[in-house]
């Protein structure tokens, strides 16, 4: 399989918006595994799905995340924590809220600005992922 093709970019983010989806169908939910806080959920999820639509739109390339990319990682990941939050209002025992789409943005937007400093790091020589040891045989 082509590592950049378009399975491989955008199934990671069809699996995190699933995700996502499934644990907002879940009626009265109060923690989630782990005893993570709602906020926190919110937040790691939201990470997730910004750094893999980041991904997806430097098309599988640390070369291809730029300042746009990101943001429109940020912003496809906010719209989607929209959508998140009125459907949570068709779940018994949810309600939408613009602190669980604070954090949703929060977290995406965390996810985009390590991968621009990742990506800049790189650039700038700090971060050299080039200089792998060599295969003997």
């Amino acid at each position: 399989m082509r590592l950049r093709s378009r399975p491989w970019l955008w199934g990671p983010v069809v699996a995190q918006m699933a995700a996502i989806f499934g644990l907002s169908s879940i009626p009265d939910l109060q923690t989630l595994p782990g005893g993570i806080s709602d906020k926190s959920g919110h937040s790691i999820g939201y990470a997730i799905l910004g750094a893999v639509l980041l991904r997806a739109l430097a098309g599988g390339r640390l070369g291809g995340v730029t300042w746009r990319r990101a943001t429109a990682a940020v912003a496809l990941a906010t719209l989607y924590g929209v959508s998140d939050e009125a459907h949570q209002s068709f779940v018994p025992g949810r309600s939408p809220s613009l602190h669980d789409l604070a954090a949703d943005a929060v977290g995406a937007s965390a996810a985009a600005a390590i991968g621009l400093g990742i990506a800049a790091a790189r650039r700038w020589g700090i971060l050299d992922i080039s200089s792998r040891p060599q295969k003997r045989g």
